[in-house]
């Protein structure tokens, strides 16, 4: 198999970044993009200001292949996803050329000639990949080895408590987003009422750009719905967050809500989603209806799509459908002591020799990722492909801490907002005013 390319799945940072790692040990990379521009899915975020610096957000192969160019890496600041893409996404992926194909959709990854049930030479097979364009139009190729950084972007989590879509919202779909807001284009959101769900990153980051918006638009009403109740972890680890931007973004949701631009509604487990006169009313487990939304911003996580590794041995964690020997680290329920260790070959080795899930899709439902750690994977597996099973052992990154410490509590117990692994269960806190309660 040594004359077939090893196939990079998605030409996000990760898989651009592998691309890059490949080459630079002489190994030939095919990435396979199922939009029609490199980062397709950071453009469709393109609005939205990281957390990590740009010095967090290049990695360092990429960079070397990058050099000759003339491309100069951008020394400071916090980059949008747009400016993330403009600055060294797209001229990765100029500079790699024809190793990029796009317009392909990866729908299926299997062994030549062994479905999942066969043994018999199983590793010594090439991996054959389906690929079906924006036409409709089927092919397949063969591949010595394949990095899945397919990312979880385009599989959001509903809006559902249980997981699963709310009732009525499929029918409501008009009315829902499952993206931040941008407050360059407030016209769905200025002067009407917003109503998000969901309590992580993505959430703080929508909360401030609808109040950017109604600073500019008077009427413009915001409610957020989150689960719990408030804790100290609620609002993220802010000046103890060795992110600060991180840090920062989750206080600038808490002062939203001090200052009474946005409702709070806790405790709130979403069970339907009722359309009525034009709008959305979401309805609680508990019986609780929130006033009627013009829009119902969704953010409640994402999960990663395995249909097409159906023919692959995998090894995944039941719970968060990422690599069982990382799960234990990113388990919001069992471990948040601030800090993740980073990973590598052998935590993302898989049943199926050769094949890995790399990025953001390593991670299966759990939050927190950051570029830094899809670079650390994508170093350690390119070393274990080229047999330098050396270097793959080490480890060349030490994640920053979130300063977020305590799990995920006793579900249905207002008292119980933490605990976890490190500390005991922090007191709930009350800032500003009551929290709504409808």
């Amino acid at each position: 198999m040594s004359d077939l390319p090893v196939v990079v799945i998605g030409a996000g940072p990760s898989g651009l970044a592998a691309a890059a790692h490949l080459l630079e040990r002489g190994l030939e990379p095919l990435v396979l993009e199922s939009g029609l521009v490199p980062a397709s899915a950071v453009g469709e975020w393109g609005h939205v200001r990281l957390f990590s610096a740009w010095p967090e957000l290049v990695d360092k192969a990429s960079a070397r292949l990058l050099s000759p160019t003339g491309w100069t890496a951008p020394g400071t600041g916090y980059p949008t996803g747009a400016q993330w893409i403009d600055g060294y996404l797209a001229p990765l992926a100029k500079a790699l050329g024809d190793r990029v194909r796009y317009d392909a959709r990866v729908t299926g990854v299997s062994r030549k000639g062994r479905d999942r049930l066969v043994d018999a030479d199983r590793a010594e097979q090439p991996f054959t990949v389906h690929l079906v364009d924006g036409e409709g139009n089927e092919s397949r190729l063969e591949a010595s080895a394949v990095i899945d950084a397919s990312g979880t972007w385009r599989r959001p989590n509903p809006a559902g408590a249980d997981g699963l879509t709310a009732l009525g919202e499929r029918v409501a779909g008009d009315l829902i987003a499952y993206q931040v807001p941008d407050r360059a284009e407030p016209a769905r959101y200025a002067g009407k009422h917003t109503v998000v769900v969901g309590a992580g990153d993505s959430a703080f980051n929508a909360i401030h750009e609808l109040v950017q918006i109604g600073a500019d638009h008077p009427g413009t009403r915001v409610t957020w719905a989150i689960r719990r109740v408030v804790g100290d972890g609620t609002f993220g680890g802010g000046a103890a967050d060795e992110l600060p931007e991180r840090g920062a973004l989750g206080q600038r949701a808490r002062k939203a809500v001090e200052s009474g631009a946005v409702d709070l509604v806790t405790g709130f487990r979403v069970a339907e989603i009722r359309t009525e006169g034009g709008g959305a009313v979401l309805v609680g487990e508990d019986g609780r209806e929130l006033p009627p939304a013009d829009t119902v911003v969704v953010l409640t996580g994402f999960r990663p799509d395995l249909s097409f590794l159906s023919e692959m041995r995998l090894d995944l964690d039941p719970t968060l459908e990422a690599p069982r020997k990382i799960a234990a680290e990113i388990d919001p329920n069992i471990h948040s002591c601030g800090s993740v260790r980073a990973t590598g070959a052998a935590d993302l080795a898989q049943p199926e020799t050769d094949l890995y899930l790399v990025g953001m899709k390593s991670y299966g439902r759990a939050p927190t990722f950051l570029a830094l750690t899809g670079y650390e994977q994508i170093r350690s597996v390119v070393a274990e492909l080229a047999g330098d099973h050396e270097a793959a052992a080490r480890v060349e990154l030490e994640l920053p801490d979130t300063g977020v410490c305590g799990g995920a509590g006793v579900f249905d117990d207002p008292d119980s907002v933490g605990g976890g692994c490190c500390a005991p269960a922090p007191s709930v806190l009350q800032i500003g005013r009551t929290p709504v309660s409808l």
